[in-house]
């Protein structure tokens, strides 16, 4: 094979993998599921049918749920998610936020997002936020009511209320199905070979148990 055309393929395949691993490009101004026909699965999406546009009004637009926190979690957090499941108008738009509230000491886990890059904006309070690069790096700091930061697509990342009280976030994505896999839940939760974590984390049975009860039984 000529040289010039190896290379031309290869970008060509990078360009087809990347575009692959993303979200699908609308091919109409907006589409709001028709719950009543129900959706299509193919191997890789859940293709909704559309309303007729001319059955759609503005509160299909409009979402009014994250006026307030959700329930709180054990560790002192509240995530109220927000995606096509719940706003329809966001179906094929490539989009989804949350709103997450931290008590006062209260952390959001580290976990990541495998599909989306995350822009988290703090609404008010003051919040310990960072990631971990490829490289072990962690790039952390505390952030305040007004500023932004920005968690990489698939980067493990993390936030703590550090303030003297509660803190709430507004986080964006870029994908309408980002997923989230918390590092907890994924290490202790998921059903790995006890064996495999005694070797990984230098552990005894009972103090995995323990860590398991803390986590999922507090």
């Amino acid at each position: 094979m000529y040289p010039k055309l190896a290379f031309f393929l290869s970008i060509l395949s990078i360009h087809i993998l990347t575009a692959s691993a993303s979200d699908p490009d609308p091919v109409q101004d907006f589409c709001i599921p028709n719950t009543e026909l129900g959706s299509i699965r193919t191997s890789r999406f859940n293709l909704e049918t559309c309303k007729n546009p001319k059955e759609v009004s503005p509160e299909d637009f409009v979402f009014s749920g994250i006026k307030s926190p959700g329930n709180f979690s054990n560790t002192g957090l509240s995530a109220v998610s927000v995606n096509p499941a719940v706003f329809p108008g966001l179906n094929t738009l490539g989009m989804s936020f949350v709103r997450a509230d931290l008590k006062v000491g209260g952390i959001n886990a580290p976990h990541f997002h495998p599909r989306a890059t995350e822009i988290a904006y703090v609404v008010q309070g003051k919040v310990y936020s960072g990631f971990v690069d490829s490289t072990n790096k962690v790039f952390a700091k505390i952030i305040e009511r007004g500023e932004v930061m920005v968690f990489p697509r698939g980067l493990v990342h993390f936030q703590m209320n550090v303030g003297k009280s509660s803190a709430t976030i507004f986080g964006s994505f870029n994908s309408q199905n980002p997923g989230t896999h918390r590092i907890p839940n994924v290490i202790f939760g998921s059903g790995i070979n006890d064996e495999l974590l005694e070797k990984a984390f230098g552990l005894t049975l009972e103090q995995i148990s323990v860590l398991r009860r803390k986590i999922f039984f507090p």
